[in-house]
């Protein structure tokens, strides 16, 4: 069933998201949300009947406004696409977006249990057809052992390396997202330019598979029950 009113439903999406970040989700109470709102605490059960499918439901904005900005930077230029543009574009555009960065550094006292319950699936599912579309097509090598793991373990490190120590404070995010370029590429491509058409052609591919995850957010967005959201 989707929701009555959608306009109300993303006013009570906004108020929650200013209230987590600045409380933290355990926090944060239904009625602090519908009172920011204007409303009564009953007309947000209207759209989400409890308070985890209310964050549920905001995350998946989140992330689907962040897909959809990565996606307009690859059609603006297929070779985004290149594991070395792309993972640090990705990079830029997370940090602009405090609640994504939040769940990925798994703030507990922000998001108890939610970091992986709307999202884990489909970006694992997404992350094993980019794995085998760039293997396909040559532009990515394919003697890195457990290679998944190895992107992600790389990747990682730069989101939650300032969680665990101030020393590299200093260094401008542009210049954290130009290493990770740099180590993307030597560690992870091969060597030599990658052939136009290949790129193309993965550009078309994972453009695709990137509208199908958005897709999904924006449906689980506004159900009742985002897990069984259609998509």
């Amino acid at each position: 069933m989707s929701h009555p009113n959608r306009e109300r439903a993303d006013r009570i999406l906004d108020a929650a998201g200013e209230l987590l970040l600045r409380m933290g989700y355990r926090k944060v109470a239904v009625d602090d949300i519908a009172r920011a709102v204007g409303i009564g605490k009953g007309t947000v059960y209207l759209h989400w009947r409890n308070k985890e499918l209310l964050f549920q439901a905001l995350l998946m904005r989140e992330s689907a406004d962040l897909t959809d900005e990565l996606l307009a930077t690859i059609k603006a230029d297929p070779a985004m696409i290149l594991p070395h543009r792309m993972i640090p574009g990705s990079f830029l555009i997370t940090h602009r977006r405090p609640l994504v960065m939040a769940m990925l550094r798994g703030n507990a006292e922000m998001f108890g249990s939610l970091g992986d319950v709307a999202l884990k699936k489909q970006q694992d599912q997404l992350g094993m057809r980019f794995e085998e579309v760039m293997l396909r097509h040559g532009l990515i090598r394919a003697d890195v052992p457990h290679l998944n793991y190895a992107l992600h373990a790389a990747t990682l490190g730069f989101y939650l390396g300032d969680t665990l120590s101030d020393e590299f404070d200093g260094i401008p995010l542009q210049e954290k997202a130009n290493v990770l370029a740099h180590l993307i590429r030597t560690a992870f491509e091969p060597p030599g330019e990658p052939d136009p058409a290949a790129v193309a052609t993965v550009a078309a591919e994972l453009s695709s598979a990137l509208e199908e995850l958005v897709s999904g957010y924006r449906n689980g967005i506004y159900a009742h029950d985002p897990a069984n959201a259609p998509g």
